[in-house]
């Protein structure tokens, strides 16, 4: 996970904008992830997969009795957790009925954000430090606002080059326009992301081996099928447990997100990478479609330590130049991608990768490049060890 986030927060809320006013609290001190399910077991395996030792639940009336039934269950399988009901501060019975299940405290929802924060580090003083997550894979993110063809092209460049160099890599693509990268490899899968949420709790190295799509050098791809549910659709808790569950078995695993929408389960996969990269050429019509939603993710409070700026089919003749488009996003320069549209196009068309078709382009030898670059930052990672994955699947 990336260091910008100092802790992880779960939820259970009424709604999504209850949700989003914690997430807004909260902010300065880590990432709030909600549990749309409810269930004990979501709950306890969430715990498990974000190392969370904090953790709310809000009650109302009509479900007073389940809420406080759940808190009591969380605290059995977990006496050292620390459990923060949210509700109405203006109803006496929410409160003293949270304090009998077991929860450490009482926040009413609309709070001003220096109390909930304030209380949340009060609380963090005397609780029990965490313990460290074991070894996890790298995780590296391409985000563009645009849908294209070229951000599949890209990212499967990119974890080829990491897949030579030894690392286990998967490819996750859940870009937009759906697929591309099944296309550009000549590919076709039987098993998609949809699937891989189904089966969160049977995802082991037996279903890796016999259900992911790989290519001929080993690197496996797990891609949207026509019929998935739409990113901005699918549970964040759910997706936080799928790349906890992933990164157990890759040492690198490259997410192609160009085209997607804003959504809480975006914001997850931003907020946990290793590594994001901001996908972009001079278009400046795209260009604020990408600061549109950088503009919501700083507003949220964040973190984009680990962002910086990757300029593709560029053209320098043409203004504005990649200098003026860092600036302007406020990011790092990362790398410019030359145009080359006659070789793009040959490798779409052809189902080719770069590498075979013109090795010695300009373009091939930049993803090249980029890819050892993320390579390196991997590489010093134990292969992946499914035994701590297969003993919290196991304690349920």
């Amino acid at each position: 996970m990336t260091e910008s986030l100092n802790h992880t927060y779960l939820a259970l809320t009424r709604n999504e904008d209850d949700l989003q006013w914690l997430q807004g609290a909260l902010a300065p001190l880590g990432q709030v992830i909600g549990a749309s399910g409810g269930s004990l077991d979501e709950l306890l395996a969430l715990v498990d997969m974000t190392f969370s030792n904090l953790v709310f639940i809000g009650l109302d009336r009509e479900q007073l009795v389940g809420q406080c039934a759940l808190i009591e269950g969380m605290l059995e399988a977990k006496p050292m957790l620390a459990i923060v009901a949210l509700g109405d501060g203006m109803d006496n019975q929410l409160v003293l009925h949270a304090m009998r299940a077991g929860a450490r405290d009482f926040v009413a929802y609309g709070s001003r954000a220096s109390e909930v924060a304030g209380l949340v580090r009060r609380l963090g003083k005397r609780l029990p430090t965490v313990a460290n997550s074991p070894s996890l894979g790298g995780l590296t993110v391409l985000y563009g606002a645009q849908r294209s063809a070229d951000g599949a092209l890209l990212t499967t460049h990119l974890a080829r080059v990491v897949q030579e160099s030894g690392q286990q890599t998967l490819l996750l693509d859940l870009g937009l326009p759906r697929g591309d990268s099944l296309a550009l490899l000549g590919l076709e899968a039987s098993f998609h992301f949809g699937d891989a949420l189904r089966h969160l709790r049977r995802l082991d190295a037996t279903l890796i081996d016999s259900a992911f799509t790989g290519d001929k050098g080993g690197l496996r791809i797990l891609a949207y099928a026509g019929t998935d549910e739409a990113l901005t659709q699918t549970s964040a808790a759910e997706l936080y447990m799928l790349l906890s569950a992933l990164r157990q078995h890759f040492q690198h695993i490259v997410v192609n997100l160009t085209g997607q929408a804003d959504s809480e389960a975006l914001r997850t996969i931003v907020s946990h990478c290793d590594k994001l990269i901001i996908y972009t050429d001079q278009n400046i019509i795209d260009c604020r479609r990408n600061l549109d939603v950088l503009e919501q993710w700083r507003d949220r409070g964040i973190k984009l330590e680990h962002a910086s700026l990757l300029v593709d089919r560029f053209l320098r003749q043409v203004a504005p130049d990649a200098e003026a488009l860092a600036k302007r996003y406020g990011l790092p320069l990362l790398r410019v991608l030359p145009y080359s549209p006659e070789v793009r196009l040959n490798a779409k068309n052809q189902g080719l990768s770069l590498f075979e078709l013109a090795p010695r382009e300009s373009l091939t030898q930049a993803l090249r490049s980029l890819g050892e670059r993320l390579a390196r930052r991997s590489e010093n990672l134990a292969p992946p060890s499914t035994t701590w994955l297969r003993r919290l699947w196991g304690s349920r």
